[in-house]
């Protein structure tokens, strides 16, 4: 695996860690074809049942590094941005969002741009205290990308989402807890802990009904509610069927009986 992305897993949980810290962990195509590397290798892994997504340093992440940008613009290129999103960012984002495990974004300070992009198309986004998210996009006067629109807007509804967008502003990750678009909020000090002890317990739970149940919230945002009862419906009569359920009702009963 390149340095620019470390990889490494213990207790069923694998930690996906962007190392680009002298320039806040921004994104080049180096980089983003090893961090879909690195998803594809935990996806692969059946010993891995939860990912943690973070970055070295005081940033999570910067959203795209402009250098290369920059070098066209100077030249009087304009860079064929469709063809980078599509043959760089869009293979990360699709491969966190179809990912059968949980993935949970530990955001340790800025995410900006598509570096908020990276947090929002995780499951579960756990934040440090003086972290915060702001979309960027708009102070380069371009539009969000990398699936920001999709996601922010289910997140915190369209009329919040455009106002984040369009003006740029910082979210602190006490409004952003306040808001929706993170599930926690941990000291600095201790965040990382705080994210390994959730993602843990992730990890200890039924990995198919989790991986089901990712996908039911996912499919039901467009359907309409008996369109929502037969997804349900249809998975549930798959997940009874296994060892998974089985064992959990023995468990459970086995508990009620030794209290009565």
């Amino acid at each position: 695996m390149t340095e620019m992305i470390n990889y490494s897993a213990q207790e069923g949980v694998a930690t996906l860690t962007l190392c680009r810290p002298k320039v806040r962990n921004a994104l080049n195509a180096e980089m983003l074809h090893a961090l879909q590397e690195a998803l594809q290798r935990a996806q692969r892994d059946d010993d891995v049942r939860v990912l943690l997504l973070t970055g070295a340093g005081a940033a999570f992440c910067a959203g795209q590094d402009l250098t290369t940008f920059g070098q066209a613009l100077r030249t009087g290129e304009i860079p064929d941005v469709q063809r980078l999103l599509d043959e760089t960012y869009h293979p990360v984002i699709r491969a966190i969002y179809d990912m059968p495990k949980p993935v949970i974004a530990v955001v340790n300070g800025a995410a900006a741009g598509a570096g908020m992009s990276l947090a929002l198309a995780c499951d579960l986004r756990i934040m440090a205290e003086d972290a915060f998210f702001t979309a960027g996009f708009i102070h380069i006067g371009l539009v969000p990308d990398s699936g920001f629109t999709f996601f922010l807007s289910r997140l915190v509804g369209p009329a919040r989402a455009f106002e984040l967008a369009a003006t740029g502003r910082r979210v602190a990750a006490g409004e952003a807890l306040r808001i929706g678009l993170a599930n926690q909020v941990a000291p600095t000090e201790s965040l990382l802990p705080v994210a390994q002890e959730m993602a843990r317990q992730l990890a200890q739970g039924p990995a198919r009904a989790i991986a089901w149940t990712k996908q039911l919230l996912q499919g039901v945002a467009g359907l309409g509610l008996e369109e929502a009862l037969q997804a349900e419906a249809a998975l549930q009569a798959q997940a009874i069927t296994t060892a998974e359920h089985r064992q959990g009702v023995l468990a459970f009963l086995s508990g009620r009986r030794g209290e009565a």
